[in-house]
């Protein structure tokens, strides 16, 4: 078996799957039910001054037969006694201490105020904190949340006066709620951060229900934007990670958070640069046991690439990770139908004859039987008729024999030089 147990920024588990601070980890209780099923890690849900929930609280949005495709909710930080949290923390990690256990902070933008928790939750024995600077929805209009995370200067004096008291690893949890989240990420490096994680939620409404015009959810006949997450939201979070992982100012450990639902969205996410990823959705949606096939899908493939540790993969994808600038314009790959497998659908060339380049023929065969063929001459590439085919193997795409690479930058570099 290959070592799966990851150390991230000095927090040690005995694999990368931990759980994301949310409801499934909002108890003792929940937490070590967790770690009896194999999770190496959880993050504690946000802990701070105990807020009033509301009742009504969770949406999703269920796609083409999936159910749960994109997740919302609109709750907050923890309702339970800060004293009931860290009683169970410190039993928690008496039971488990293996385990990582993460306390997930948010308080007001005062220094007082960090390093108070900072002290109160270190004490019971956590192996590390993440300062939630991420969450869009009621603590931001108090003025936390991702009303401090959407500021870098904020970010940045923030996780500097937590690593005034601070004497475990400290992770800064990141809102995606942003033009450019590196720029949020370099000033948490810049205030002393250990590692980041992301993403945060995005700022969603769900859905209006056509009979009532309520939204989804609602409250009483009242909506709020909530937090939106799950399988959807997934490429956004792994090009935020990716963009955070190729820039040499962001030189810290990476948690990697957003739709992760299985062992290969997780290599994703470590191929791009996360030491370790966390899990919320796919957990509410199946239930904690789904980690046990995480587990042993990482194993067979680490095995299958004769990989000897998890460790080796993290970051391996981001050198192929660039601008379009760079990307080669002579490169060349076409579409090729294998009309043993289709199954004339025609969809794909509806899809190209309406959409896209009009170089999918439909041709009447000597048995007087229509069938489907690219025009390779026309053909650029693009991807949309293996995209819509339903039939697996039925369109390859084939790469063609290529001139010298060429970029856009070095063709603009060319015409500068011969002015």
């Amino acid at each position: 078996m290959a070592d799966l147990s990851i150390n991230l920024a000095g927090i040690k588990s005995p694999n990368p799957f931990w759980l994301a601070s949310a409801p499934p980890t909002n108890s003792g209780y929940q937490v070590q039910r967790a770690f009896e099923a194999g999770w190496g890690g959880a993050v504690w849900k946000t802990l701070g001054d105990p807020i009033l929930n509301v009742s009504s609280r969770f949406a999703a949005i269920n796609f083409n037969g999936q159910r749960v495709a994109g997740f919302n909710n609109i709750e907050l930080i923890t309702d339970r006694p800060l004293d009931v949290n860290l009683k169970e923390i410190y039993e928690t990690k008496k039971r488990f201490p293996n385990h990582a256990i993460i306390a997930s902070l948010m308080v007001e933008p005062k220094q007082e105020k960090w390093h108070e928790i900072v002290k109160r939750v270190e004490d019971v024995g956590v192996d590390g904190l993440e300062l939630n600077f991420g969450c869009p929805h009621g603590m931001a209009e108090r003025g936390m949340g991702s009303a401090s995370g959407q500021v870098p200067s904020l970010v940045e004096k923030q996780t500097y006066w937590v690593k005034e008291a601070a004497k475990t690893p400290v992770i800064v949890k990141l809102t995606p709620n942003i033009t450019d989240i590196t720029v949020t990420a370099e000033a948490a490096v810049n205030g002393g951060a250990d590692a980041i994680s992301m993403i945060n939620t995005i700022n969603s409404l769900m859905g209006v229900d056509l009979d009532t015009w309520n939204t989804i959810p609602h409250v009483a006949g009242k909506g709020a934007h909530g937090g939106y997450c799950g399988p959807a939201v997934k490429p956004i979070a792994l090009n935020m990670v990716a963009e955070c992982a190729r820039n040499p100012r962001i030189s810290v450990p990476i948690s990697g958070i957003g739709g992760i639902s299985n062992w290969q969205d997780a290599v994703e996410f470590i191929l791009m640069g996360a030491a370790g990823v966390q899990v919320c959705t796919a957990a509410m949606h199946h239930g904690f046991r789904i980690v046990e096939d995480m587990i042993e899908g990482l194993d067979h493939y680490l095995d299958s690439k004769n990989i000897s540790a998890v460790s080796e993969l993290i970051g391996k994808s981001v050198p192929r990770y660039s601008d379009w600038g760079n990307l080669d314009l002579h490169y060349n790959i076409t579409a090729q139908i294998n009309t043993d497998v289709c199954i004339n659908c025609n969809k794909c060339h509806i899809a190209c004859e309406d959409t896209s380049h009009q170089c999918i023929d439909m041709i009447k065969g000597d048995n007087g039987r229509s069938y489907l063929k690219v025009r390779e001459e026309d053909c650029v590439g693009c991807n949309l008729c293996a995209i819509v085919c339903p039939v697996e193997g039925a369109i390859t795409m084939v790469e063609q024999t290529s001139m010298q690479p060429m970029t856009w930058n070095e063709r603009q570099a060319a015409l500068n030089s011969s002015k």
